[in-house]
């Protein structure tokens, strides 16, 4: 047989051998796979020597750990007693029931490995336990680029970065992008993640997202999802939602105004410039009046609004925004647009000073400017009464009342709120008019005494009084006056009394006060008040003066011994009707009825020096009245 042939027989010989290890030689033991048991980090596992489901005798036992391929004795049992060996488990490990499981407490993610089991024949007895740890992470924190990102970059950069602290084995990170996952897309989705060993053997994941957005991304969400392992199953952790800024050219800018809809003089009115860029241009605003069509004045806002605090009609007209781009230098145009301020204005009202007599008539009439429809309405200024529509307003048969103000309200019913108005005031010329034709006042004599009177009328009055003293006046307005007299209460002038007379170029009038002398009056009393704020006091009745507390108790100690009194003559009236004693008659003689055994036993005369009015007490029914001519002596039967 040459080389070639003998090589080619070892060859075959060789993957003999390997086929018969393959297949198992009889007389070998194949070495099991090890039993898997999982646990949390912090919890206890329990460690059977023995399959779980037909343990074996581990009355005497020897424990192992099995890592990088090197055996620790941990634990030994004899006779059903464990003692731990030296070492990392000295203190967490111990027996549970008959020493066939050994319990393994406060795992950690460093107890993750082999443990074996050797029973008295090791060779017989073997048993491996694969043991599995687990530690969900805490809530996975994003953080979002708030530098942002521009649409123009032509490679991914950074959206978010997703961290996840304190999980055992390391989770896995999926991204999210509005709800949906996002996968790795070559130039434009790129994931990097990178883990860290902690002291404590758990790991923290940080995920970097990076990819390439575009405009519509600018409202874009971004969150993370933690996958990670457990007991009990497959788990999984989401971050809170994330935006991030967009960066874009403007490609339109426009022209906002607030407030919408239609504008009137002064409305505060806010201009504002916008675009569909990110970052907003620099603005401008530019302003063209209606009636020249030409440029007048130009604003410039660096936040794009031009606020117009109390809008006139002057800010009418055509305003256009003008926005550059300082990145690429671009600019973009708004269309104009028109803004009107509605206005009333130049309100007039004539006569300006209307007068008339009484029983006259007069004819108010209005005018104003607008750019809208006007309507008008005439309000009374005292009471806000309307008195009529339209621009003029007429007054008949005038009195004296209708003096006063009048106000036109000119009004643009298409634009709420919008109006402008002017007052006018009417005289109705008359004799004085007075507060009172009479007053009366109680005074206190030899006291001073200030008496005022008020007069109206048109021509303005004047007003004198009957009495000499030092006068003061002071004007109400065009057509009041109030005069003040000081005097002093003499027995002349409570006899006499005062007149105040007012009297204008058309007549007269007057007002006369009477003095009265008061006879309980307090301290300071001293001075009156005669004209319309006086007016209610004048009307009401005098009251009189209460008494004083102590005739109050005089009068009440009275009333009370007096009911005592009679409630004594009554009692002593009763004994005496009993015992057949009572004295009823008046003088003279009255006889006493009694009962018929002993009526003929002794008569009784009374006599009583009382007047007729006292002794009506004492009186019977109508029988007992005395007759005409009766001298006052009768006899009184007992028995009526």
């Amino acid at each position: 047989m040459g080389r070639p042939g003998l090589a080619c027989a070892l060859l075959l010989a060789l993957c003999c051998c390997r086929c018969r290890r393959a297949a198992g030689v009889p007389g070998e033991v194949a070495v099991p796979e090890p039993e898997l048991v999982e646990a949390e980090v912090g919890g206890t596992a329990l460690l059977l020597c023995g399959p779980s489901h037909a343990p074996g005798n581990a009355s005497h036992a020897d424990w192992f750990s099995v890592h990088k391929e090197k055996q620790t004795p941990i634990f030994r049992v004899r006779q059903g007693q464990g003692q731990s060996e030296p070492g990392e488990y000295q203190h967490r490990l111990s027996l549970q029931g008959r020493g066939a499981t050994l319990v393994l407490s406060h795992i950690t993610p460093h107890d993750e490995r082999v443990f074996l089991c050797q029973g008295k024949r090791p060779r017989t007895q073997e048993h491996r336990i694969q043991l599995r740890v687990y530690k969900a992470p805490e809530e996975p924190s994003i953080q979002a680029n708030d530098v942002g990102i521009s649409v123009n970059s032509e490679e991914p950069e950074e959206v978010a970065t997703c961290v996840g602290r304190n999980g055992y084995p390391v989770p896995q990170v999926v991204w999210y992008k509005n709800g949906h996952p996002m996968k790795e897309e070559k130039n434009r989705v790129h994931v990097q993640s990178f883990q860290v060993a902690e002291s404590s053997g758990l790991y923290t994941l940080r995920s970097v997202l990076k990819a390439r957005l575009g405009k519509d991304d600018r409202d874009a969400r971004f969150y993370c999802e933690l996958s990670y392992r457990m007991p009990n199953g497959y788990r999984m952790k989401e971050s809170k939602e994330v935006t991030v800024p967009i960066f874009y050219p403007a490609e339109k800018v426009w022209l906002e105004v607030e407030p919408e809809g239609l504008l009137k003089e002064g409305d505060r009115v806010q201009i504002r410039c916008l675009a569909d860029g990110n970052p907003q241009p620099h603005f401008s605003i530019s302003w063209k009046n209606l009636s020249t069509a030409e440029m007048e004045e130009q604003w410039t806002e660096d936040n794009g609004v031009l606020v117009l605090e109390s809008a006139r009609r002057e800010h009418s007209g055509l305003y256009q925004c003008q926005g550059l781009d300082l990145e690429t230098t671009d600019s973009l145009q708004s269309d104009p647009q028109e803004l009107l301020v509605n206005y009333v204005s130049d309100v007039h009202v004539g006569p300006p000073a209307p007068v008339s007599e009484e029983g006259g008539s007069v004819n108010l009439s209005c005018k104003a400017e607008s750019n809208r429809a006007l309507e008008f309405r005439w309000l009374r200024e005292k009471t806000g009464q309307v008195l009529a529509e339209g621009p003029v307003l007429q007054l008949h048969h005038l009195k004296r009342e209708a003096s006063g103000g009048y106000r036109c309200v000119a009004s643009v019913p298409s634009v709420p709120g919008l109006n402008g108005t002017r007052l006018v005031n009417v005289t109705v010329s008359g004799s004085p008019w007075m507060a009172w034709k009479e007053r009366r006042m109680r005074v206190k004599e030899n006291t001073a005494l200030n008496l005022s009177c008020e007069a109206w009328g048109h021509p303005r009055p004047n007003i004198s009084w009957t009495v000499e003293g030092p006068v003061s006046e002071a004007d109400q307005g065009p057509q009041s006056v109030v005069s003040t007299l000081s005097v002093l209460v003499t027995p002349e002038l409570l006899e006499t009394g005062v007149e105040c007379v007012a009297a204008n170029a058309l007549g007269q009038n007057s007002t006369v006060i009477f003095l009265e002398l008061a006879t309980n009056t307090t301290p300071g009393f001293s001075s009156a008040t005669v004209g319309p704020h006086a007016r209610a006091n004048s009307t009401s009745p005098e009251k009189k003066l209460p008494p004083p507390p102590e005739s109050k108790g005089v009068v009440i100690v009275a009333v009370t011994v007096c009911v005592l009194l009679l409630a004594v003559l009554g009692a002593t009236l009763y004994y005496c009707y009993k015992k057949g004693r009572l004295p009823c008659g008046r003088s003279g003689k009255q006889e006493i009825t009694l009962p018929p055994p002993r009526k003929s036993e002794f008569v009784v005369e009374v006599k009583s020096d009382k007047l007729p009015e006292e002794m009506g007490l004492l009186q019977g029914g109508s029988q007992d009245k005395r007759a005409p001519g009766d001298q006052g002596e009768k006899y009184i039967d007992l028995k009526h």
